[in-house]
């Protein structure tokens, strides 16, 4: 407990921030006369409460503050990242028209880091709008809420082992954990627009509160 204490602190402080490579673990042994797998276990609990990550190679470093998210709204992904301090940028992989259907595929960034990967359609039938729309500079999701009122919306959430494809747009190692929502938004009876989103399993997450 006094070696998880002391990290928290430092953590919660600000005196380690984001990406700050911790002491070794035979350096807490030494420092508190304990044995690896005490320190090993004040660690493991630190990574489960999100704050700090290991990495064989390059040893245990602060954690990257997640981005929080309501399961039950849409979010604006700029305003979730600016609202725990982070620098939000957008970055379009590619725009496509098809038939009756806009195509869009970015990059969603906090602080110069990939947080999300997304893969949107928009049915130009029930939103003729967004054939005018320049989505190469600005997300589509972002536009869609504040020019598109929707009445009704699917979540689908799974968890996922990063492609190769999808690895190098986040930046993270083929096979680690990601989160990926799907959704589907209508008016009345028309679909609106229907997306696929992963996000860096180590950056975001999905919070549901509420009452019985």
């Amino acid at each position: 407990m006094q070696i998880k204490h002391e990290i928290e602190q430092r953590i919660l402080s600000g005196e380690w921030p984001p990406g700050f490579r911790i002491l070794p673990e035979h350096e807490w042994m030494v420092r508190f006369n304990c044995s690896r797998m005490t320190v090993s276990k004040a660690i493991a609990e630190l990574v489960s409460s999100g704050l700090v990550i290991r990495n064989r190679r390059a040893g245990t470093t602060v954690a990257q503050p997640r981005v929080h998210a309501a399961v039950l709204n849409i979010p604006d992904i700029r305003l979730d990242v600016e609202a725990r301090g982070g620098a939000y940028s957008y970055r379009c992989l590619g725009v496509k028209r098809l038939a009756d259907i806009v195509s869009i595929s970015s990059l969603h960034i906090s602080d110069g880091k990939p947080l999300l990967l997304e893969e949107r359609q928009i049915f130009l039938d029930a939103v003729p709008a967004a054939a005018d729309v320049d989505f190469a500079l600005q997300p589509a999701g972002a536009w869609l809420l504040q020019h598109v009122p929707w009445t009704e919306a699917e979540h689908r959430i799974l968890a996922e082992n990063a492609s190769a494809a999808t690895a190098k747009a986040l930046e993270i190692e083929k096979g680690a954990a990601c989160l990926v929502v799907e959704r589907r938004t209508w008016r009345g009876a028309e679909t609106l627009t229907q997306v696929r989103q992963v996000f860096r399993g180590d950056a975001y997450d999905l919070v549901a509160r509420f009452a019985p």
